[in-house]
Parts: structure tokens; C-alpha cells; sequence
């Protein structure tokens, strides 16, 4: 082996350590930051908790057979930890114009859990969150049809369930960003996915819609845009 090759070997070597010491030195600098910066927080428990009301589910009440007025208090912790409660009333009124079925509803529902603020600058204007929720609701629904004429016998056949007892429950999975508009006012919206963890019905009838939850599936997905005022 010359001593060109030599050389350039112990150069390369030479190098790659550096290279690994240097990374080594910034990562445990990163990290030494990191711990501090946490250990360094003096942010209070505390900062309050706020109001909010859902305009999709209004809407959709408005513009459709379904639907819902919902409101929720958040709690605020560190600006990085927002427990939340969620409650609504469920809404439908739903005719089929093929079958002739007539489906109506209306109850309470509840929703129970906590998001997240990933955003790096916590105390940042705009939030950005992940969170779940575990929801539960229990209503009745009336089922009702005009009945069928029987053409060789006579009379009608009538056909529904009235007052038909039912329990959901389910959970979300939730993703949604806010953002400070002015003073007390933020905007903001979020996407969930629900999945029905279980349901008991006591008598006859499909279920249609689910206070709360949206149309009978053992998944779906669905959204709010929330008018959030802080206090």
C-alpha cells in the first residue's frame, strides 16, 4: 500500500469521526435545549376556558332531513392541553319517497375527551390539534307508513314502530385547527372519524340517523366549523 493511499485513508477516517462527534455534540445540545426549555416553562396550569358553537350541524338541519345544534366548553391547560365537553340536540325528519317510511328523532347527546396543540409555538394565534372523544346518547325514534292495500282480501296492512328505544355509543378521532380573529374571537373547524363501539335497540325498525352521530354505519365520518369566543 503507498503512502498516497495511506494518507488518504487516515484523512477519511480522520473526517468521519469528526463528522460523528459533531453530530453527536448537536444532538445531546438539542436535546439539553429541549429539556430545558420544558423544565423552563413557566406557563400557568390555568389560562382559561372557552365557548364555542358548531354551524355545520345547524345548517345541515336547515338544508336537510338531519341534523344538529351543538355547543362545547374547553378547557385550556398550558395552551397545549384542551379537555373538552361536547353537547347537542339531534334532529331528523326524514321521508323516503320510494318506500313511503317516515323516520323521526330528536335527543341529547354527549361527547367527552381532549386535544392536543401540536403546534411547536404553542401560544401561537393559530392552534393546530389531534384529540378523541368518547360519545354516548340514548333516544327514541317513530317509524311510520301509510300501510299497504291488500287488493285480494281488502283493508291495508299497516307497517311501523313508534317510540322504539335505543343506546349508542361511539368514539372520534379528531383533527382541526383554530385561529385567533380578534379579541375573545377564534374560527375554526375540525374533521373526525367515528366508529360505533356499541348499540342496543329494543323493539322494531332500522335506525336512520343517530343523534350526535350522523346516519346508522358502523363507521363514518364527519365535521364541524365552530364559532369559539374565549373567557
Amino acid at each position: 500500500m503507498t503512502q498516497t493511499i495511506r494518507t488518504s485513508i487516515c484523512i477519511s477516517a480522520l473526517t468521519i469521526s469528526m463528522l460523528m462527534c459533531s453530530l453527536t455534540a448537536h444532538a445531546q445540545k438539542q436535546k439539553k435545549t429541549e429539556y430545558l426549555t420544558l423544565k423552563n416553562d413557566t406557563t400557568a396550569l390555568w389560562q382559561g376556558v372557552a365557548l364555542s358553537f358548531d354551524l355545520v350541524g345547524a345548517v345541515q338541519l336547515w338544508v336537510s332531513d338531519y341534523g344538529q345544534y351543538e355547543g362545547a366548553l374547553r378547557i385550556n391547560l398550558k395552551d397545549r392541553w384542551f379537555p373538552i365537553i361536547e353537547a347537542g340536540l339531534g334532529k331528523a325528519d326524514a321521508h323516503d319517497d320510494v318506500t313511503r317510511i317516515t323516520y323521526k328523532t330528536s335527543a341529547p347527546y354527549f361527547r367527552v375527551g381532549a386535544d392536543f396543540n401540536v403546534m411547536k409555538n404553542k401560544h401561537d394565534i393559530y392552534r393546530l390539534y389531534v384529540g378523541a372523544r368518547y360519545a354516548f346518547t340514548s333516544f327514541n325514534y317513530d317509524i311510520t307508513h301509510p300501510g299497504v292495500d291488500d287488493p285480494w282480501w281488502g283493508g291495508t296492512a299497516v307497517y311501523g314502530a313508534s317510540d322504539v328505544k335505543c343506546t349508542y355509543h361511539w368514539a372520534e378521532i379528531c383533527f382541526g385547527v383554530d385561529a385567533k380573529i380578534f379579541g375573545p374571537l377564534h374560527l375554526g373547524w375540525s374533521v373526525r372519524y367515528k366508529n360505533k363501539l356499541s348499540a342496543s335497540t329494543k323493539g322494531e325498525g332500522k335506525i336512520y340517523y343517530v343523534p350526535g352521530y350522523g346516519k346508522h354505519d358502523s363507521s363514518t365520518l364527519g365535521g364541524t366549523f365552530n364559532v369559539i369566543i374565549d373567557i
